[in-house]
């Protein structure tokens, strides 16, 4: 058992030249643009060109609601994506970029973890190609554009008190989320309140990851809504002339990245939209591509299953004409009792009735995924002080759903601990037992959608909107809005919408505190409860462990 850090463990990855990985797909390398040795972008074209090919079967791992305890879903995602190459099948993973917010505030890293990780972990925790840098810049063109219009005298007869379109920073800074803009005079424009959301948040980042290709980005990009006249008409990005100007900053953050996992299977990680405050998953176009190259591609969708796997079939597949094959539902023993009260320093002694009482929030998630018609299996993430007698309460509990669980350990033991996983989920995939569908139909009112997702998803008894919500979601539907897919803005730490509530309430109320239209990704955001788009950073930020060492090598990231 190896007690090394991730990082240590990555940083003796033995990695491959990416053309090499990249030749595993039959991905030629005047296709691959190079960023340096270990990483690459494929080419559009090349991407274009395989159009006509058969799809590979699609895995999505998705997790229960996360605990302080940790469940390990890209760790499993990258795990068994190694496990599948290692029985002889030809996979690959999507997996998100990392956000510097969470990187410096209290998640850390996104590269999975222990011997079931994506190098090189720093680029990919850090800066990587710079993607999330061209999102911002787009992002805040299209702001200063706006400001710029309405300052040389306004033709399109913004009304500024209702312009809605806010800046981004890809870091967590509370300071920023209400702020007054264009003080200090004439020269400087009209004050007027604004304000600041992560760059995640953005819905530049969920067109990116929308997406088909330079040409569908650049028209989502024009239909966004940035302000409304004085007689309620919208102002798009289009009428601000910005979206060519933005396509061409995005050019290169279009195209998928490609990476190796620590046995060197091919990996895709672009884009990175958060879960609990956006849609969840990477981009429609690595995902695409991947399963044009491989025969299976293990995918992951953030958070617990009632937030990311719900976007992944409501939004992502919907939209992208795609359909999960099998789902893998990570849990862990520890997660387990921390829903069955157990407090986190007591984690280490063994409690079979906590462990018991804490699976109910498990079993919610297995039959929220069977709701879409899809097989989903449980891969109990192993860790050291699991007991035998732990292990077996959550494979009996979960047999007794009908479903099946599997103990992995590729933490410790990369591909080899996960084997077993690897041949029930290909079996499961190759037999075309799912049978996909979406939560609800496009046609279906805003509000009832809200409450679709609320009452079957979420278990609450009802969703609580003052009139001026419910006016406003009828309005967009008056103006042709009202076959969007919703897309769920609330904590990833419970079904409802309070942080505290564990295991698998019923009975609660969805408060919704605001809604966004994002004409451009194609979905109306829905704020539910406390959750900001723009995170804070925790009395001790990650960031105060974070330094170089004597050899000019980043210590503390993880």
């Amino acid at each position: 058992m190896s007690h090394k850090s991730d990082i240590e463990i990555a940083r003796e990855a033995n990695k491959k030249p990416i053309q090499e990985i990249g030749a595993k797909l039959g991905i030629p390398n005047e296709s691959l643009l190079p960023y340096g040795h270990d990483k690459a972008k494929i080419s559009a074209d090349f991407i274009a060109a395989q159009k006509g090919k058969d799809d590979g079967k699609l895995i999505l791992v998705t997790a229960i609601n996360p605990t302080p305890a940790g469940e390990g879903k890209t760790t499993t995602t990258v795990g068994l994506g190694d496990g599948l190459n290692r029985i002889g099948r030809k996979a690959a993973i999507c997996i998100r970029e990392a956000s510097l917010g969470p990187c410096f505030g209290m998640k850390g890293g996104a590269a999975g973890g222990g011997y079931a990780q994506v190098v090189p972990m720093e680029d990919m925790n850090l800066h990587f190609t710079g993607d999330f840098h061209a999102i911002t810049s787009a992002h805040n063109l299209l702001s200063a554009m706006i400001d710029n219009h309405i300052y040389w005298g306004n033709a399109q007869d913004i009304d500024i008190r209702r312009v809605a379109w806010r800046r981004v920073m890809d870091m967590n800074d509370r300071a920023l989320r209400e702020i007054v803009c264009s003080l200090g005079g004439v020269a400087n424009g009209f004050p007027r309140e604004a304000g600041f959301d992560i760059t995640v948040a953005s819905e530049v980042m969920a067109i990116l990851c929308l997406a088909t290709d330079l040409e569908d980005l650049e028209k989502r990009l024009g239909d966004i809504i940035v302000a409304y006249r004085r007689d309620r008409t919208p102002v798009t990005c289009r009428d601000i002339k910005a979206d060519g100007a933005m396509a061409v900053l995005l050019k290169d953050a279009m195209q998928p990245n490609l990476v190796q996992t620590l046995e060197n299977n091919p990996a895709f990680v672009h884009g990175g939209p958060f879960a609990n405050i956006a849609h969840g998953c990477n981009s429609v176009v690595a995902t695409k591509t991947a399963l044009k190259l491989a025969d299976y591609v293990v995918t992951e969708a953030g958070f617990g299953a009632d937030l990311g796997a719900e976007k992944f079939m409501d939004i992502k597949c919907r939209k992208a004409g795609i359909a999960p094959d099998a789902v893998v539902i990570v849990a862990t023993v520890r997660a387990m009792k921390m829903n069955g009260g157990v407090k986190k320093e007591d984690l280490g002694t063994e409690d079979i009735e906590a462990v018991q009482r804490g699976c109910a929030n498990l079993g919610r998630h297995i039959e929220n995924v069977k709701s879409f018609g899809v097989p989903a299996v449980v891969a109990i993430n192993h860790f050291v002080t699991d007991t035998d007698a732990e292990i077996a309460a959550v494979k009996d509990y979960v047999a007794s759903l009908g479903s099946e669980a599997v103990l992995c350990k590729h933490w410790a033991h990369g591909s080899e601990g996960i084997t077993e996983l690897a041949e029930r989920i290909a079996e499961i995939a190759d037999s075309g037992m799912a049978q996909f569908s979406t939560l609800y139909p496009d046609d279906m009112p805003l509000f009832e959608k809200i409450e679709t997702i609320a009452k079957r998803i979420y278990r609450a008894d009802e969703v609580l909107a003052d009139k001026k919500i419910r006016d406003q979601l009828r309005q967009w539907e008056e103006a042709g809005f009202g076959d969007l897919p919703v897309c769920m803005a609330k904590t990833q730490y419970s079904f409802s919408t309070d942080p505290n509530l564990r295991g698998a309430p019923t009975g609660h109320s969805v408060p919704v505190r605001e809604v966004r239209l994002s004409a451009g990704a194609g979905f109306i955001v829905v704020i539910c409860g406390q959750i900001m788009t723009m995170p804070g950073l925790p009395k001790v930020p990650s960031a105060q462990a974070i330094h170089l060492n004597e050899e000019g090598r980043i210590e503390g990231l993880f």
